[in-house]
């Protein structure tokens, strides 16, 4: 059987030296390199540039004393006058380029109170906002500010669902119906999703269904949501027997990251977006994967210039993917490194029991264990994973309940078995290369198994 290696060269990655030591709520405006990077990079300001203006000294009655007069400018007072207003920060733009379906994914600091930026992609004048009761008191009253700021004729409503991984199912998406219907909506309504990876994937579904597809928006409020579930357009919800077995590839209008969002992020929450983070590294962009082992400090203490980067650099590599292989047939595949395992846990040990990134970070080591034993990699790659995801307080190993009889059996309907075979996302070759492959030996496998569960 052939296996197809995916691997992707990676243009211009900057080099960015980082302090470690940020305040925990910092709003500080991001700075970016202005090297571009990739092929949908682009940088866009809205700022009409500043002037600095220093008043005319007074007129003084002496020519003479005004001939020899030393103007002094408060140095502190000018800084001030340069220093750009919120309204002036610049964001990052990354284009997700799928022809007429494409879309943009804006990345900045005080997104939220940008109201152009919602309104320009409401298509109609009735919006639906799925939120949470965690995302809720947080940032809904700032959604619904922006969208009818100005005198705009939009007009909102909110469904507030539970909070969890565990209410990623068919009840709980009926709610989102059920005010739909309530409150009117038609199909030139849009649904705005406003919170993580459940919220996004739950709304995203909603959207594609309800009255056979209508608009929708994401505004990712956690950082496993802004580096990868909120792009791409999989949506979905979660089966007992297996997780996002119900869903459908559904594009949104535009992704919306505020990283002022991270300020409320729980710790735990953040480490489990990190895994992601490192999966992009791992798989194509060695580089990342490089700049990651010298700032994952710098990430960790929420440092604004280290998480803009990892988030811009994130979702470059995954529109990069997703723009070449929209509906998964094959290079897309590779972005679910670590998570065949990694979906096993979820599912095994109940979802909700363990994040998803937790999930996925165990899953990857199991995968560059896998990989190792296949003689695909060599020794030094799993042991730098295994420091990487140490360093970030994440899970390097499954949890004890994790049998080798129910990893096979929650495995075996995994979405990328295909003809009663599994197919597995496995490092092969230089850091930054994977392969997507059903052609490898089934003892590595049953080793790795064996190797960190019990019978």
């Amino acid at each position: 059987m052939a296996t197809a290696t995916w691997s992707a060269t990676v243009k211009g990655v900057p080099s960015l030296q980082l302090s470690s030591q940020t305040k925990y709520n910092s709003r500080a405006a991001f700075s970016q390199s202005n090297s571009k990077v990739g092929v949908f990079y682009k940088q866009e300001s809205f700022c009409s540039g500043s002037s600095i203006r220093v008043c005319e000294a007074k007129k003084l009655a002496r020519v003479k004393r005004e001939r020899n007069m030393s103007i002094r400018v408060n140095a502190a007072q000018v800084a001030e006058e340069a220093r750009p207003s919120s309204a002036q920060k610049k964001m990052e733009v990354v284009d997700v380029d799928l022809g007429d379906r494409s879309y943009p994914i804006y990345i900045g600091s005080a997104l939220l109170d940008r109201p152009e930026l919602l309104q320009r992609h409401v298509k109609g004048q009735r919006v639906l906002i799925v939120t949470n009761t965690t995302v809720r008191p947080l940032y809904l009253e700032k959604v619904v500010a922006a969208l009818t700021h100005g005198g705009s004729k939009i007009s909102v409503e909110s469904v507030i669902l539970p909070d969890g991984e565990k209410y990623k199912e068919m009840g709980t998406l009926m709610k989102v119906f059920d005010k739909a219907i309530e409150t009117r909506m038609d199909r030139r309504c849009t649904f705005i999703a406003l919170g993580g990876g459940v919220i996004g994937d739950m709304c995203g579904f909603a959207a594609a269904s309800f009255l056979r597809g209508v608009n929708f928006i994401q505004i990712p409020t956690t950082l496993m949501s802004q580096v990868d579930s909120s792009v791409g357009g999989k949506t979905g919800i979660n089966h007992p027997l297996g997780k996002n077995l119900i869903g459908a590839f559904f594009q949104p209008q535009c992704v919306l990251v505020d990283t002022d969002t991270l300020s409320t992020l729980p710790e735990r929450e953040l480490a489990s977006g990190i895994a992601e983070v490192v999966k992009y590294g791992l798989i194509r962009d060695a580089k990342f994967f490089e700049w990651q082992e010298k700032n994952m400090s710098a990430l960790l203490a929420r440092d604004p210039n280290a998480l803009a980067y990892a988030i811009k650099r994130s979702c470059e590599n995954k529109a990069e993917v997703v723009a070449l292989d929209e509906k998964e047939s094959g290079l897309r595949a590779t972005l679910n490194l670590g998570h065949t395992f990694g979906h096993a846990i979820e599912n095994g040990i109940g979802y909700g029991g363990w994040l998803h990134g937790e999930a996925v970070a165990a899953g990857t080591v199991m995968a560059a264990d896998m990989s190792y034993r296949l003689g695909w990699i060599d020794d030094e790659l799993p042991n730098r994973i295994l420091k990487l995801l140490k360093q970030a307080k994440l899970p390097t190993a499954p949890p004890e309940e994790m049998t080798i009889e129910k990893f096979k059996n929650i495995m075996a309907v995994d979405k990328k078995v295909a003809d009663g075979l599994l197919r597995l996302i496995l490092l092969k070759g230089p850091l930054g290369s994977c392969v997507f492959t059903g052609d490898y030996d089934r003892k590595a496998l049953d080793d790795t198994l064996h190797a960190f569960c019990s019978s």
